[in-house]
């Protein structure tokens, strides 16, 4: 499981007209001390939130912001208000 892409999905949203998006492994990231979030990409040595397409996107570094884990298992969490208080921070924050 590799960490959110909050650039690249925010991209794939406007270019395919997405009004609503699913987050779905909470449950895989359980183990992690510290959550990372790609929050920006870094092309030429300047930072930039546009995702870089094509060919700029092989000379991007991920800009990466952490989170706290929960270290907790949360597989058979049925309701938001049960999250541990680090995952619902992780998923307002991703909102």
């Amino acid at each position: 499981m590799g960490r959110f892409d909050a650039v690249a999905t925010r991209y794939g949203c406007q270019v395919q007209g997405a009004t609503e998006v699913a987050l779905t492994n909470l449950d895989v990231l359980g183990y992690l001390a510290e959550v990372p979030i790609c929050v920006a990409y870094r092309v030429k040595g300047e930072p930039t939130t546009e995702f870089p397409v094509t060919a700029k996107l092989d000379a991007a570094t991920p800009v990466l912001k952490t989170m706290p884990g929960w270290k907790t298992d949360v597989s058979t969490v049925c309701a938001y208000a049960e999250l541990p208080e680090a995952a619902r921070r992780y998923v307002e924050w991703i909102e």
